[in-house]
């Protein structure tokens, strides 16, 4: 079976039931047979670029729409909530789930809002905070991920006005750094300058004396991020408010979301969009070789290549996920398709965790989910902090990829044979939802299975080798 894009055929398939076409009439405009169309639908044949086209045209969207991986997403986030022990008894099926997905969307959003509240109560409860205030916290990294992407990771707004603030900065010298000095005495009245901070203070913002203080140890990629994300408070708040205003965050949440959009402000400022678009496609993606021409951290690059989805200029579909030894995911967006654990931990098969045993090298892996969804993805561990004598380090894994069809777009599929299915790694979501029997590295079994155990043998792990009765 040919691979297709993740959900353009349920896509075209919902677009098509909304506008009350039906396949044949829908296929004779198009071109092509009603079966073609229905093996399409199933995501069962591969979708021509021409084709493709043809498709938007027919439903006047932007291409670029029908490769949302909205559903996708929902149906991975609904599989991990009833993989729950609450649900044990439920008797649902993936089929359940997926169908719930497809027909009903803002119900399964609905449930996920519902689920992750009480899960926060749970939580409450076994701490022993439980009260009237929190009893209905939604959990506000959980909601700003959502905002995130729900937007696609893309704000035209603070794109616009880092483009603005970009301009002004280069106008005034041909240094950037000189420039972005220069721009925030002219602009702002403050005085930037490197000091001797705290233990852990990166950045010191004193609106009374107008200066800005950067630690003297920070590289010199963080110290620049660091006055950038603090220029996105100042040059661009009257967007940032206008974005949260427009959400629907919970109380909890505008705090970091004001955090997030002033990271994605410093980002587009760093990189300015089309330059860093050029340089992707002029170096297939190579991340290193785009640190050093925009003089950027490797995590920088990897979270702005996943913002580059201006409409008729957008690079590759990405998602990025960023973890730490302990498994605790900082950050998860998705536009490949891939479902990135909202609430349990992730496969230890994957990359981005085999990362950690080499780190400072990237490391690639075709990853092949189990319904048969192949993605390409690199992953690179790295290290933050301790810049000063016996200071604490964070130690943390960016996994960065794509749909396996884009894998030839970037330079780190050099080599490889992306059809051999050979080559391809099983994971899963996590252990509970996940239905591969007979994966040795389980650390739970699968929540909708009793097994027996066969006593004369003993299995490198107990789970894989249950046996479903």
């Amino acid at each position: 079976m040919q691979e297709t894009e993740p959900r353009i055929g349920s896509r075209i398939q919902r677009l098509r039931r909304q506008s009350r076409i039906s396949q044949a009439e829908l296929a004779g405009q198009l071109g092509i047979s009603a079966s073609y169309l229905n093996l399409i639908e199933h995501n069962r044949r591969r979708i021509t670029v021409p084709l493709l086209m043809k498709v938007a045209g027919q439903f006047g969207i932007e291409p670029g729409e029908l490769v949302e991986n909205d559903e996708s997403r929902l149906v991975g986030d609904l599989m991990e909530i009833f993989g729950d022990d609450v649900f044990t008894e439920s008797q649902l099926t993936n089929q359940d789930i997926r169908d719930l997905a497809a027909s009903n969307p803002t119900v399964g959003r609905a449930i996920v809002r519902l689920f992750d509240q009480y899960r926060a109560l749970r939580t409450a409860k076994l701490t022993g905070t439980v009260s009237d205030e929190n009893a209905g916290y939604h959990p506000a990294t959980d909601a700003v991920s959502d905002f995130i992407q729900e937007a696609g990771n893309y704000f035209p707004l603070l794109e616009e006005a880092a483009e603005r603030v970009r301009h002004d900065i280069e106008s005034a010298s041909d240094s950037f750094e000189y420039g972005l000095k220069t721009y925030l005495f002219n602009v702002f009245g403050l005085q930037w300058r490197m000091a001797p901070l705290p233990a852990g203070i990166a950045r010191r913002y004193d609106p009374d004396k107008r200066e800005i203080l950067t630690s003297d140890v920070l590289p010199a990629e963080s110290a620049i991020f660091s006055i950038a994300h603090q220029l996105g408070t100042l040059a661009a708040s009257v967007q940032i408010d206008a974005l949260i205003e427009a959400s629907n965050l919970p109380a909890d949440a505008p705090v970091l979301a004001r955090n997030a959009l002033a990271s994605y402000f410093a980002g587009a400022l760093l990189m300015p969009y089309e330059p860093f678009l050029k340089a992707c496609k002029e170096t297939r993606y190579d991340i290193e070789r785009i640190q050093r021409r925009f003089r950027t951290s490797f995590e920088q690059v990897c979270q702005r290549m996943t913002t580059l989805q201006r409409p008729g200029r957008a690079g590759i579909p990405l998602h990025l996920v960023r973890t730490d030894i302990a498994g605790n995911i900082s950050k998860r967006f998705s536009l490949s398709g891939i479902h990135i654990s909202r609430h349990s931990g992730a496969c230890p098969r994957w990359n981005v965790y085999a990362a950690f045993l080499h780190p400072e090298r990237i490391n690639v892996q075709i990853s092949q989910m189990p319904e048969g969804q192949r993605y390409f993805c690199i992953a690179k561990a790295i290290t933050k902090g301790g810049h000063r004598h016996n200071a604490p380090r964070r130690h943390l894994s960016i996994g960065l990829g794509c749909h396996i069809s884009h894998a030839p777009a970037l330079v780190y599929s050099d080599g490889m044979d992306l059809s051999d299915p050979s080559q391809s790694v099983p994971i899963g979501v996590g252990c509970r939802i996940c239905p591969r029997l007979d994966c040795e590295q389980r650390a739970h079994p699968q929540t909708d299975h009793r097994f027996t155990l066969d006593e004369t043998e003993m299995a490198e792990s107990i789970y894989a080798s249950a046996r479903r009765r």
